[in-house]
């Protein structure tokens, strides 16, 4: 009885133990297995992203606050190294200065059919082309006086021609640089000066608007005279005026010493905005601020214009000028200073030249907005030009 007791004994101890050590091992297993499962999780992400992902926010965080500095400077130093160069360039191809003063391929307003004057509202206006060079032809706008717009309606060529003749008065109109003879502001000024009785005759020099050719301060000067040319042999006795208006007083004053030069000066000389040389012009225009205390600037901007052969000397022109001459500048003009114009005024006045010739400066202040190119809007200008015309006197007045 004890011997069958014992084993059962044994067996129900072998067997609890066994339960026991089976209950640990699942125990185990399943310890195991979540511990297995949640490697897996991170497994999916990688055993070392939550620190991977801490140091790539950092590092984005600091690309956010780094990024816009970098992009700052790298384009500060851009910017720097182009105005470090472009002394340089200028110097290396003295052209680009040619190109920067004449802006002749600037044509603004745009899309305007030169050919029809009539689109601008100059419906007394006729179209010509000259042709002052074998290789060069030139556009001309000639405007006939108010009163007879009537009349020219339909007219040809031929017609405008020999209303030259007639008793009124021609303005020779010599315009600056950039854009065309069908400006906004210039044409303002033709229906202006028209509606005083005037002709007006103007053009486009060689290489602005559809006139052929290259500029140059030669071949501008040689249209201008060319043009007056052809206006003496069709306007008898009557006057002609010549008007030039900023770079175009260059080529005013430039035309008047060789008329005056061969002894068939114009009855009076009209300089609107003008300046003393081209090199001084150069180095008060607005564009020369940012490179005004550049070293070598003269060297770099100046000597270029020179050896492109490009002067416009007003300042040395008007000393071998025999005629009268009006200077009109307005005080708040942004492209041409106004102390140029005065100093050129002082120049003129003082010259010997004009000993025999009234030389007058109408300044306009700087209230009345007419800056560089409006001093058409002035209601006193139909009497500052009566006065001025009508007088044949010496006189230096301010």
């Amino acid at each position: 009885m004890r011997k069958r007791t014992e084993p059962a004994t044994l067996e129900h101890e072998r067997y609890a133990a066994s339960d026991s050590s089976s209950s640990g091992s699942a125990a185990a297993a399943l310890d195991a297995d979540c511990r297995l499962k949640q490697n897996l999780r991170l497994a999916g992400k990688g055993p070392g992203e939550p620190r991977c992902a801490a140091d790539a926010g950092m590092k984005r965080a600091l690309g956010r606050r780094k990024g816009p500095w970098f992009r700052l400077r790298r384009i500060i130093l851009c910017v720097l190294g182009l105005y470090i160069a472009i002394p340089f360039l200028i110097k290396l191809c003295p052209g680009i200065q040619a190109k920067l003063i004449f802006l002749n391929f600037v044509r603004v307003p745009y899309f305007i059919d030169l050919k029809k004057p009539q689109d601008q509202g100059l419906n007394h206006t006729c179209n010509y082309y000259l042709q002052p060079e074998e290789d060069v032809t030139i556009g001309v706008w000639h405007t006939i006086p108010t009163v007879w717009w009537k009349n020219a309606q339909g007219k040809d060529q031929m017609w405008y021609e020999d209303a030259l003749a007639s008793s009124h008065p021609i303005i020779l109109y010599l315009h600056g640089n950039a854009g065309t003879r069908g400006g906004d502001h210039r044409v303002e000024l033709y229906k202006v000066l028209s509606s005083l009785g005037y002709h007006v005759v103007t053009f486009d020099y060689r290489g602005w608007g559809d006139s052929t050719g290259t500029p140059s301060e030669r071949g501008m000067t040689y249209d201008a005279l060319h043009v007056f040319d052809w206006i003496k042999a069709r306007s008898g006795d009557n006057p002609v005026y010549i008007w030039g208006h900023s770079l175009g007083t260059g080529v005013a004053t430039n035309l008047v010493r060789r008329l005056c030069e061969r002894e068939t000066p114009p009855d009076a000389l009209i300089l609107e905005s003008p300046f003393t040389n081209i090199r001084e012009e150069a180095k008060s225009h607005p564009f020369s601020v940012i490179y005004r205390y550049f070293p070598g600037f003269d060297w770099f901007f100046l000597d270029p214009i020179t050896s492109s052969g490009i002067k416009f000397a007003n300042d040395e022109n008007v000393k071998h000028i025999s005629c009268p001459l009006l200077i009109l500048h307005a005080e708040d003009d942004p492209v041409v200073p106004f102390q140029l114009g005065k100093k050129l005024y002082n120049i003129a006045a003082a010259s010997r030249s004009f000993r025999d010739f009234k030389v007058q400066f109408i300044p306009f202040h700087s209230d009345l907005g007419y800056r560089h190119k409006y001093i058409y809007k002035s209601p006193e200008l139909p009497r500052i030009l009566r006065e001025f015309l009508g007088k044949s006197e010496p006189e230096h007045q301010h």
